[in-house]
């Protein structure tokens, strides 16, 4: 497993790569919520209560950073999460 800091305007996010078999499951944690890779699950974070947003395609927390967003969480959404923005501007709205 990787734990990385990642400076962002807002705050300093921590990134968390677990090698899998064939991709990395990826995960930026923000002060209020979370980017996901597409290992995991919208439906779950939202029954959970999290503000979490999804993007696909990637390999690298700079992968996640320029992805755009496919999905997002009610409470993500209350930040100001939308689909279709940059995972690095979902971020910046859960600090």
């Amino acid at each position: 497993m990787l734990i990385e800091q990642i400076p962002l305007k807002n705050g300093c996010a921590l990134g968390l790569r677990f090698e899998m078999q064939k991709y990395p499951l990826l995960v930026i944690r923000a002060e209020k919520g979370f980017l996901m890779c597409g290992y995991l699950n919208v439906s779950a974070a939202e029954a959970l209560g999290d503000a979490a947003a999804k993007v696909k395609g990637v390999q690298s927390f700079e992968d996640m950073l320029e992805a755009t967003v496919v999905e997002a969480t009610k409470f993500a959404r209350d930040l100001g999460v939308e689909a279709g923005m940059a995972g690095r501007e979902a971020l910046e709205k859960m600090f």
